[in-house]
């Protein structure tokens, strides 16, 4: 077995918070779909789509390192927001939280001298500045626009596609 079981156990409860991280956005994106915000609702549906795919990172990881899987209840993900703000400000909250569960198993992993866990949840420490950063800047967004979400839509989509096509022509 190459994961021990302090690590396997911390792993499985980041499973059930990714998962309720999962849920936690598709509440945000349908807070944004009944509001006809589609440009912010399909950011959080496609954010809900990344937390299961974390989920299951760490599920190949646990299995492949000859764990165990033992995923926690998950908690009733948040879905009274009152604002835009009080929506995209829940997302960024537990984008740092996350942020703080990453490096508390990554510590767990330098104290073991698992080298391979280090390796692996590197990747998770490098996602979570981009995930930290893109609730950050979407909420600053949000709020420049002094509730004209329109415009913050347009800006944002704008941003996306300048980004895409830059990202195009650096491939």
């Amino acid at each position: 077995m190459l994961i021990s079981p302090t690590l396997e156990k911390a792993i499985n409860a980041q499973i059930g918070r990714e998962m309720g991280a999962q849920m936690q956005y598709i509440n945000i994106a349908a807070y944004f779909m009944v509001e006809d915000m589609l440009l912010f609702g399909q950011i959080f549906f496609n954010q809900a789509a990344e937390e299961n795919a974390h989920a299951m990172k760490l599920v190949r990881y646990v299995l492949d390192a000859g764990g165990s899987i033992a995923v926690p209840a998950v908690t009733q993900a948040r879905a009274d927001f009152k604002t835009p703000e009080d929506a995209v400000g829940a997302a960024l909250q537990w984008e740092q939280e996350v942020t703080q569960q990453i490096n508390e198993l990554m510590d767990i992993a330098v104290k073991e001298r698992d080298y391979i866990a280090q390796e692996f949840l590197g990747w998770f420490v490098n996602e979570q500045l981009e995930e930290v950063s893109k609730m950050s800047s979407i909420l600053n967004i949000i709020k420049r626009s002094n509730g004209n979400l329109l415009l913050a839509e347009q800006y944002v989509q704008q941003t996306l596609t300048a980004i895409e096509s830059t990202e195009s022509g650096n491939a």
